[in-house]
């Protein structure tokens, strides 16, 4: 059985009730744990499974996330903890969709070629 210091409640909040992400240029890891609903060392773990996921790190090996990492972090989450995928699926499906939106910008420029 779980002590009440081991259980955190962020955990069971929904995306959509996650606290809204301030207009910011770095967030902390601390920060982005809580914005995320998960706990640092989580993040952690995420940085080695997920290369997409690569915060600045400054003196003292200090993390500094920026806002589409704490918004791609959210996806993540939601990807394991709402939708059931494992880190494997998850991974992939973060490259499909990677995929799918650098085909939607090459289409966009071929067309604004042959609009010209």
């Amino acid at each position: 059985m779980l002590e009440k210091s081991e259980f955190d409640a962020s955990l069971a909040l929904p995306s959509s009730q996650l606290p809204p992400i301030p207009s910011k240029r770095y967030f902390t890891i601390g920060e982005v744990a809580e914005l995320c609903g998960v706990r640092s060392h989580v993040l952690r773990y995420w940085e080695q499974e997920f290369s997409q996921l690569s915060p600045q790190k400054r003196r003292g090996n200090r993390r500094y996330y920026q806002h589409h990492e704490v918004v791609l972090i959210r996806k993540i989450r939601a990807l394991l903890y709402e939708e059931g995928f494992t880190i494997s699926g998850a991974r992939n499906r973060l490259d499909e969709v990677r995929g799918e939106l650098r085909l939607r910008d090459e289409l966009q420029a071929v067309l604004q070629i042959l609009s010209k």
